[in-house]
C-alpha cells in the first residue's frame, strides 16, 4: 500500500495551492494529489473569466473578505515570480441610473472597510477609461486584476513536483476508511494510506467529503451546480472593452450579473448568467445526469431556494435561451453591442454550497473532521485567494502530531 503523509484529492487551483503550502511548511512531508481528470485545472480553475479578484462584494471580517485582499497580493506576487502573464488593469463597476448610483456608496465603503482602493468617478472620467461604456457614475477599483488560472495551476503543478510532491491525474476517490496510523484513501489506482487527508473537490465537495468523513461533516450542506454560459465579443468589435466592466449588482439577486472582462490574451468574455446545471459537471443543456438532478430535487433546501429566487432563475433560463436577450444585458452597459458581435464560449459551472434552509452559503466552508480537512464551499474569488485559502489549510494539519 502506497503512503503518504498528506493527501490532498483534487488538482484544482485550491488543492494545488494547499500541496504547496504543505511543502513550504514541511519540505520533508510526502505529499500526494489526487485527481480523476486527465488534467489539473479541468473545471472551475480553468473555466472562469480570469478576473484577480479586489474584494469589492464581500462582506467585512468575512474569511471571503480577509483571504481575498491578501489573496490578489500574494497572486500577483506569484505571478510575477514565476514570471506568469497577469496585469492590474482595474476595473469600472457602472450605475446605468440613479438607482445604481444610490448604491455605490455601500460598494465604496465595503471596499475601504476590505482595504480595496477606489474612487467614485463620473462620466467624463467613465468615457476616458471606457469610451463605450454608458453609465451616469461608476466605482473605479483601482486593485482588480486579470491572469490565465489554468497557466497557475500547470505553474503550481510543476513546482509541487519539483518539491518531490506526486500528482496523480486521472484516479478517482472511491471512498475510505480510518485505521490507526491515518485514514486509507480508496482510489481507482489503489489505496493510499495517508496520517493527513485534505479534500478540494469542488463540484464533488460534499460528495467526496462524505465519502472520506461521513455524513457528519457536511451536515446539511449540499453543493448544487450553477452553469454560467458566456459569449465573446468578435475580435473585430473587441476593442468596445478595455478592461473590465461590471454592473452595479442588484440585491435581490444571488449572482452578479453579466459582465464585460478582458482576458489576459486581449478576448472581451461577456456574462456569466447563471442557470441551473443538470449535472454536477453540466456545461450544457443536454449534460443531464439523471442520479444528481433527482438528489437535487429531492434536496429540500434547493426547494426553500427556488421559492425564493424562482423569478431570477426564469430570468436566467430565458437569457440562456435567447441571444437577443443576453445581447440586451450586455448593451445596458455597453450599448454599441449587437446580436452579431456575440460568439459561443466554453461556458463554466459554479459549485455553490446551499444550507438544508435554502440559504447561500456566503462564506468560504472548511471544517476539519479528524485527520481530515474537507473544502466545503470555495466558490469566487477562491481562485485569487487560492495561496491564502491553502496556506490556511495546511495550518490546520498539525503534521508534527
Amino acid at each position: 500500500m502506497d503512503r503518504a503523509d498528506v493527501v490532498v484529492v483534487g488538482g484544482g487551483i485550491v488543492g494545488l495551492a494547499t500541496a504547496r503550502a504543505v511543502l513550504r511548511t514541511k519540505p520533508s512531508a510526502s505529499v500526494v494529489v489526487v485527481e480523476k481528470e486527465a488534467t489539473v485545472g479541468a473545471h472551475q480553475s480553468g473555466r472562469n473569466s480570469g478576473v484577480i479578484h479586489a474584494g469589492v462584494y464581500y462582506k467585512p471580517g468575512s474569511d471571503k473578505a480577509r483571504m481575498c485582499t491578501a489573496g490578489r497580493r500574494s497572486m500577483v506576487r506569484y505571478c510575477e515570480e514565476q514570471g506568469i502573464e497577469h496585469a492590474v488593469c482595474g476595473k469600472v463597476v457602472v450605475a446605468t441610473d440613479e438607482v445604481d448610483r444610490s448604491r455605490l456608496a455601500e460598494l465604496e465603503r465595503r471596499c475601504g472597510e476590505n482595504g480595496v482602493r477606489t474612487e467614485v468617478i463620473g462620466r467624463e472620467r467613465l468615457h476616458e477609461l471606457e469610451p463605450h461604456v454608458r453609465g451616469v457614475a461608476a466605482l473605479h477599483v483601482h486593485d482588480t486584476g486579470i491572469v490565465d488560472y489554468g497557466e497557475v495551476c500547470r505553474t503550481l503543478a510543476k513546482e509541487i513536483e519539483a518539491g518531490d510532491a506526486r500528482l496523480t491525474l486521472g484516479s478517482a476517490v472511491l471512498g475510505a476508511r480510518e485505521t490507526p496510523a491515518g485514514i486509507v484513501v480508496e482510489t481507482s489506482d489503489g489505496p493510499i494510506e495517508a496520517r493527513r487527508v485534505v479534500t478540494c473537490a469542488g463540484l464533488h465537495a460534499d460528495a467526496v467529503a462524505r465519502a472520506v468523513s461521513g455524513d457528519d461533516v457536511v451536515d446539511g450542506v449540499r453543493v448544487i451546480a450553477f452553469r454560467g454560459e458566456y459569449r465573446e465579443i468578435v475580435p473585430a468589435r473587441s476593442d468596445l472593452v478595455r478592461a473590465l466592466v461590471y454592473p452595479v449588482a442588484d440585491p435581490a439577486y444571488p449572482f452578479l450579473g453579466v459582465h464585460l472582462t478582458r482576458g489576459i490574451d486581449g478576448t472581451v468574455h461577456v456574462g456569466p448568467n447563471a442557470v441551473l446545471a443538470f449535472a454536477r459537471e453540466g456545461y450544457g443543456w443536454r449534460k443531464v445526469d439523471v442520479r444528481h438532478l433527482g438528489a437535487t430535487v429531492r434536496y429540500r433546501g434547493f426547494w426553500r431556494f427556488a421559492r425564493v429566487n424562482w423569478r431570477f432563475g426564469l430570468h436566467e433560463m430565458a437569457r440562456s435561451l435567447s441571444r437577443r436577450r443576453f445581447a440586451a444585458a450586455a448593451r445596458r452597459l455597453v450599448p454599441e453591442i449587437h446580436r452579431a458581435d456575440l460568439v459561443p464560449a466554453p461556458a463554466g459551472v459554479r459549485a455553490q454550497a446551499i444550507g438544508s434552509d435554502g440559504t447561500i452559503i456566503d462564506d468560504f466552508l472548511i471544517r476539519r473532521a479528524g485527520r481530515a480537512v474537507h473544502v466545503l464551499n470555495a466558490p469566487s474569488p477562491a481562485a485569487t485567494a487560492s495561496l491564502e485559502i491553502g496556506a490556511a489549510i495546511a495550518a490546520k494539519l498539525d503534521l508534527d502530531d
